[in-house]
């Protein structure tokens, strides 16, 4: 069975069997579908990290590692993502809308010196959640039944270390662990056979590998400050455990009976999570403004995927995005304590179907909400965001997704484990 060939064929079960798919058709292909991102405050600016470094003292950069030299608070986050999709095709010129809400992000960070920073988080990397089924009657009448079934979910934990090298250069490394099970089945069937053929597979994933960041901050005149910054990502270790099977059966309820092992493959991959590299450049106002650009480039690679090889293309992103802060010392005006977010981003994407690309495109935004009347260098907060874009093509019977994500985020921050010597 062409994995390949099978879009148009997700579309029609899409559409008609609608409360039975994950929030993506996309998640079909693959390791399914993506959500890895930075922390709310980054992805209300486009997603820009690279050559981003917070002017107070109350954050922590995942996205590079290096650019952490004004943390000096310990910080507890917790987030959470709410999805909004709606997806259209030219498949009966039909419309789904579908929604999901999900924790995405958990992390810590402390000082452990002045020049020495660290953070660890957990984040969801990719999930699958589809059931579709279609049937079509052929010419001699015969019924042509076709199910695609498939679950799971990747997630990473990262540990990173800042050091800052100069004042104005600091440099990072940040180790990321994979873990999780992913399952894929594709079953053919004819009304006329007592048979179903399945072809399956099971990828269990255990895997490291390590992103190394650069960060250069120089300042001006006028107290505003230029941003320079680099990440690599690189060296897979571990590996993906796939077991692929073709086989024969017929279902008694829910249990497979009588089955008959056509063909199963045993393979082993390290090449799961590609290599990326990214450049970023930024200019700012100190506690005023900041506005950024980044460019990001993830290698293809090529997985098995139910039996055959799953090709990722070479994909980019470009980003555009900042923040604004009116008066942080202004505590007769709550708003103008508040960090407004903007931002927007293009993502060529790493999807190919019969030489149609899936690309991406998304305006952001969001704000940082203070909780408290105290100094803008104690700020434990609210972070709330926003994306609108779209996903994909209506060409080639392909599937179009429209989307609205929200995203709230509570940071706490303090110095939790400084000694009192007053009371």
């Amino acid at each position: 069975m062409k994995k390949f060939l099978v879009l148009p064929l997700v579309a029609a079960g899409f559409f008609a069997q609608a409360q039975s798919i994950g929030n993506s058709p996309y998640a079909a292909f693959g390791i399914g579908d993506v959500k890895f991102d930075n922390t709310v405050d980054v992805n209300a600016m486009g997603g820009i990290s690279t050559a981003y470094i917070w002017d107070f003292n109350n954050n922590f950069n995942f996205g590079n590692p290096a650019a952490n030299k004004n943390l000096e608070l310990s910080t507890l986050k917790f987030e959470a993502t709410n999805e909004n999709n709606f997806f259209k095709s030219n498949f009966d010129n039909t419309s789904v809308t579908k929604h999901s809400t999900y924790l995405s992000n958990i992390t810590i960070a402390f000082p452990i010196s002045s020049k020495v920073k660290f953070g660890m988080g957990y984040q969801p990397f990719s999930s699958k959640r589809y059931n579709i089924l279609t049937s079509t009657t052929l010419e001699n009448g015969i019924v042509e039944a076709k199910s695609f079934h498939g679950e799971g979910t990747l997630s990473t934990v990262q540990a990173a270390l800042s050091y800052q090298v100069l004042p104005e250069l600091g440099l990072g490394l940040r180790t990321n662990f994979y873990f999780g099970n992913l399952y894929d089945i594709d079953e053919l069937t004819f009304s006329d056979a007592p048979l179903i053929n399945g072809y399956s597979t099971k990828n269990k994933v255990k895997s490291f590998n390590f992103t190394l960041g650069g960060a250069y901050q120089k300042k001006l005149e006028k107290d505003r400050k230029l941003t320079l910054g680099a990440t690599y990502t690189f060296g897979n270790t571990g590996q993906m455990e796939t077991y692929y099977k073709n086989s024969t059966y017929y279902y008694i309820g829910d249990e497979k009976v009588n089955e008959s092992i056509v063909e199963e493959k045993w393979s082993k991959d390290k090449q799961l999570i590609p290599m990326e590299f990214s450049l970023g450049a930024g200019l700012g106002k100190d506690a005023k403004w900041f506005v950024g650009s980044q460019l990001d480039f993830k290698k293809g690679e090529t997985i098995q995927f139910l039996g055959q090889p799953f090709e990722y293309q070479n994909s980019y992103r470009i980003a555009l995005g900042g923040w604004y802060l009116p008066n942080y010392n202004n505590f007769r005006n709550y708003f103008s304590r508040v960090t407004y977010r903007y931002g927007a981003y293009y993502e060529k994407g790493n999807l190919q179907f019969g030489g149609t690309n899936i690309n991406q495109f998304a305006i952001t935004g969001g704000m940082t909400l203070p909780f408290e009347n105290r100094s803008a260098n104690r700020m434990s907060g609210i972070d709330l965001g926003i994306e609108l874009g779209q996903r994909g093509t209506l060409s080639n019977n392909m599937i179009r997704q429209n989307f609205i994500n929200l995203r709230i985020g509570i940071n706490f921050a303090d110095k939790w484990f400084q000694k009192r010597l007053y009371d």
